[in-house]
């Protein structure tokens, strides 16, 4: 049974950044930027853009600044290196353009990693993580983890190229993941994904960005390890389903319970009646806004904070 559509909530104002980075300019978008409230910055997934964090944006009473990752969405130009800590100091540097201090950081997928490694290199911005879906090492697998295997038709998309508009929303209507829970948020992630390169209407990811990105989620290169150092307030929202609408989800009951036993302050909620997308453009938004509002401190708590630093 496909679950209810969940009810439209007014559209927040947004105001485009433009950010200097290493190499260009990093593309984001600042959600009610007169907001009261603590910030939130919003990282996306893999092969995804910002336009996935609209639904929770309408749903957050604060400043909430979306940034395209390098090689992604209106940052796709930007060049390599990749990875995760380049990600984390390009946010890092969208977090002080944007004139933030202290943020709660809402990663999805492998937003959620660079979220991590973001806290490690930048402390002082991050109060609060919020993973949705994601920053917990994926099960290694014997032979590396690939590309077409964890990300299913999400990758085999980045080869092609699309006569229309129309028929890249057909194209994902036939994703097992978003046809189903079809809705006006995820078609307009949809449309914000496809851009024209050279006369050509391609997916806006950059396949040799997101398979640089991909090796890296198993925890490799201290990874794990920065993980486990951090002190901050975190919170993980785990979908029970997966990236092509698959039960089990991207942690299963064992792997989760392995790294719950490593990361014992870490808070883990299950999100119920999603997969590894519509918990943030679906049914689960509303959950992921629920967690923000745990996660944000009192506003007496935040003015003595304040006052210490």
């Amino acid at each position: 049974m496909t679950p209810a559509a969940q009810p439209a909530a007014a559209a927040a104002t947004e105001t485009a950044l433009r950010v200097p980075v290493d190499g260009g300019e990093l593309v984001a978008t600042l959600f009610d930027a007169a907001a009261p409230g603590v910030p939130i910055v919003a990282i996306h997934g893999i092969t995804a853009n910002h336009r996935s964090f609209a639904p929770l944006a309408a749903r957050t009473p604060a400043p909430m600044l979306a940034v395209d990752l390098r090689g992604r969405g209106g940052s796709r130009a930007l060049p390599g290196p990749f990875g995760l800590v380049q990600h984390a100091d390009d946010v890092a540097a969208a977090i002080r353009a944007a004139g933030f201090e202290r943020v709660i950081v809402v990663g999805h997928s492998m937003g959620a990693f660079v979220a991590v490694r973001l806290a490690q290199r930048h402390p002082e911005l991050v109060g609060a993580l919020l993973l949705v879906d994601g920053g917990l090492p994926l099960r290694p697998a014997d032979d590396g983890l690939r590309a077409e295997d964890v990300l299913g038709p999400a990758i085999e998309r980045l080869a092609r190229t699309f006569p229309s508009g129309a028929a890249y929303r057909d194209f994902w209507r036939a994703h097992p993941a978003f046809g189903p829970y079809w809705s006006a948020a995820i078609e307009e992630y949809v449309d914000h994904d496809l851009v024209d390169v050279d006369g050509a209407l391609r997916p806006a990811a950059i396949a040799d960005a997101v398979v640089a990105d991909l090796v890296e989620l198993d925890g490799r290169d201290g990874y794990a390890d920065a993980l486990r150092a951090l002190t901050v307030p975190m919170e993980l929202l785990r979908s029970p389903r997966g990236l092509i609408d698959q039960a089990p989800g991207l942690y299963d009951d064992e792997w989760l319970a392995t790294w719950r036993s490593r990361l014992p302050e870490l808070s883990v909620t299950d999100v119920e009646h999603t997969n590894h997308y519509t918990i943030l453009m679906g049914q689960g938004v509303d959950a992921v806004a629920a967690a923000v509002a745990r996660l944000a401190p009192a506003p007496d708590d935040d003015a003595r904070q304040k006052e210490a630093r």
